[in-house]
């Protein structure tokens, strides 16, 4: 067995855990425009359901506002209908060549179950890393148990995997930090 083939598998699963964890949290509605708010959008066109993203291009012109401008703009009506089911508290604007959202400032207590949903977001993801990291011990004990492994090698390999994970649990309080703190700004 090839300790570090094995500990790169677990970091790159550990990896694909954070990757993901930062998409969801785009996806989480702060006080200030992001293009994640939006990129998850799939509009219906001409028969066919394609993301907003290759429909259109994506900006923000100032902390408040999403502007999107579609390749074409017989797509306007589609896209603004697409947003207002994606999420109802998005109010875009039409002006014939783009489409324009306003990005409201939160309330207090919109901001506080905002956090509490980002709490339970970041539990589950650290709950998922420390899946991997059992996986990944059981796995060692299963190659121990055949001798295909010393027990020094499998306590060495289970001392990497658990230094994996608390390195992981550190960077996801770190971006859970970060995007508290992105919330809470006014």
């Amino acid at each position: 067995m090839d300790e570090t083939a094995f500990v790169n598998e677990t970091k790159t699963k550990m990896s694909h855990a954070i990757e993901a964890y930062k998409t969801e949290l785009a996806k989480i509605r702060t006080g200030r425009a992001s293009t994640g708010l939006i990129e998850a959008v799939n509009v219906e066109y001409y028969g066919s359901i394609s993301p907003i993203i290759r429909l259109a291009s994506i900006s923000i012109p100032d902390s408040r506002t999403i502007s999107i401008n579609p390749w074409d703009a017989g797509s306007l009506p589609a896209i603004e209908k697409a947003i207002q089911k994606y999420d109802p508290s998005l109010n875009p604007s039409n002006d014939g060549k783009s489409i324009n959202i306003k990005i409201p400032a939160l309330t207090q207590e919109r901001r506080k179950e905002i956090t509490k949903q980002v709490g339970k977001l970041s539990e589950s993801i650290k709950q998922e890393i420390r899946n991997f990291r059992r996986l990944s011990n059981e796995k060692i004990k299963t190659y121990e148990k055949s001798k295909e492994i010393s027990e020094d090698q499998s306590f060495k390999i289970q001392k990497k995997v658990q230094d994996l994970t608390d390195n992981f649990i550190k960077e996801i309080e770190e971006i859970t930090k970060h995007k508290e703190k992105e919330i809470s700004e006014v």
